[in-house]
């Protein structure tokens, strides 16, 4: 684990200080935020390549990303654009409540993130999903695992589980991300 890098990727909007991502960070010493240049209006292309630069520059170490949201079709994006062409070592991903880019409810400003890449993910990962998520319906969110095949971990009613749904402090989620590190 001395030798993991764990990249956090929150969605749009960023996660804010009491979000389980930002409480991670502070948690654990070998945590790096990737920090993109416009979280209010995001673009696919610009996504992946910051999410790019973070992982070249950590290429030399195991990689476990851990995204939420937004994030979660920039790493399947990423997987498809730059796997091939990276000599990073990416142990795993915790894909966190992966937003459906094909729903009509979408907001505007996410700029070229549809259609959701569909592809089979080139490293291991775990998607968390719940029940009641108000950006993607467990029906899409299991369709998106199967496709991407990672394993699938639905936590019952958890809405898009971040703060507004009570998600500070979040052992389920870390107990997810002990087994990547492992």
């Amino acid at each position: 684990m001395n030798n993991t890098i764990i990249l956090i990727l929150p969605g749009w909007q960023d996660s804010g200080p009491q979000h389980w991502q930002s409480l991670w960070l502070k948690k654990y010493p070998n945590a790096v935020k990737v920090i993109q240049t416009d979280w209010m209006n995001p673009k696919k292309e610009e996504w992946v390549k910051t999410l790019n630069e973070y992982i070249e520059k950590y290429k030399d170490k195991d990689i476990v990303l851990v995204g939420h949201s937004l994030a979660c079709a920039t790493f399947a994006f990423w997987s498809n654009e730059y796997f091939d062409k990276s000599s990073a070592k990416i142990k795993g991903a915790l894909m966190v409540s992966p937003s459906d880019m094909d729903a009509p409810n979408f907001p505007n400003e996410i700029q070229g993130f549809s259609p959701m890449p569909l592809e089979l993910l080139k490293f291991k990962a775990i998607a968390v999903v719940s029940d009641n998520d108000i950006w993607v319906s467990v029906e899409r969110a299991k369709y998106f695992a199967q496709c991407w095949g990672v394993e699938l971990v639905n936590i019952g009613p958890g809405g898009h589980i971040n703060t507004d749904a009570g998600f500070g402090e979040w052992s389920e989620g870390e107990m997810l991300l002990e087994k990547l590190l492992k």
